[in-house]
């Protein structure tokens, strides 16, 4: 083969790989709606973060001469509530305590329920029977009444609500988990590590939870809609966070005495709710498209 061809035989097959971003522009095109909820769901933890910044008042500082005052009023574009504390400022501290509880309850959930469940479904025997008869007995349970009764033991507070979400969801994890795993112990690669005499700790760590990881983040990820839904409820019925700290729930709870008098003190938490939870099932399907390999 002569100097020439071999050049345009490497040109050509150069020319032939998938450009970079292509599989991204492609996953784009195919789900542009879970997309655009990735960028608001990011773009709404952004404003959560830099609130001290760009909320225009003190979330628990007001003024009884404001009280009421309707959205695009000077000064009080969202208006403000009975206190005569500011909307917009408050729903940008409550997106920081909203999306902090979420998140927190997602990561630790996803950590202790995954560990759980692959160890049970990679043991197997008494262990395995016994720990998804106690997450049966659990899951037997609502989950909202579980919530609010572990919430009413510990009581109210910032802490208490992630220990509780935390302590009603791990258990969704788990099932997901130990199912994978029973797959997976299934697998050619893990019956390979195990006849080359790999020792059980090395192939539980090194070849199962690292194949774990992708179907976590993709249930973590639909998760936390459920989990902010979850938080909204109990701050509203008084077993969360605590006024005057501004969340999404606390505020519904309290403006729900002037809904006639004062629509926008219920309406406009509500739609931000609504929003964030949308955007996150979304941007869930358009996670599980991304990490799918087959896409």
């Amino acid at each position: 083969m002569s100097r020439h061809t071999y050049t345009a035989s490497a040109i050509s097959t150069v020319e032939q790989r998938p450009r970079p971003g292509k599989h991204w522009r492609k996953l784009v095109r195919r789900n542009p709606i879970g997309f655009f909820s990735v960028l608001f769901l990011s773009l709404l933890a952004l404003m959560a973060v830099a609130a001290p910044l760009i909320a225009p008042y003190d979330p628990t500082q007001g003024s009884l001469l404001k009280r009421l005052l309707p959205p695009l009023s000077p000064g009080h574009i969202l208006g403000t509530d009975a206190l005569g504390r500011d909307m917009l400022s408050r729903l940008l501290y409550g997106a920081r305590v909203s999306l902090l509880i979420a998140l927190s309850t997602v990561l630790v959930s996803a950590v202790i329920g995954t560990v759980i469940g692959a160890f049970s479904g990679f043991r197997r025997g008494i262990i395995d029977r016994v720990l998804m008869r106690l997450i049966d007995v659990q899951l037997s349970f609502p989950f909202i009444v579980l919530a609010l009764t572990v919430a009413a033991i510990l009581g109210p507070s910032l802490r208490n609500i992630i220990i509780t979400l935390v302590i009603s969801s791990w258990v969704y994890y788990a099932r997901l988990a130990r199912a994978e795993t029973l797959k997976l112990t299934q697998k050619q690669f893990v019956e390979a590590a195990s006849a080359s005499g790999a020792k059980a700790h090395w192939i539980f760590l090194r070849h199962l939870i690292p194949n774990l990881v992708p179907t976590t983040i993709v249930m973590a990820s639909l998760e936390v809609g459920r989990i902010i839904v979850a938080e909204a409820g109990i701050s509203f019925l008084g077993y969360g966070v605590q006024p005057p700290l501004a969340a999404w729930g606390n505020m519904i709870s309290e403006g729900r005495h002037y809904i006639f008098s004062a629509w926008w003190l219920t309406v406009l938490p509500g739609a931000v709710i609504s929003l964030a939870v949308l955007a996150a099932n979304l941007s869930g399907d358009w996670v599980r498209d991304v990490l799918d390999p087959q896409k």
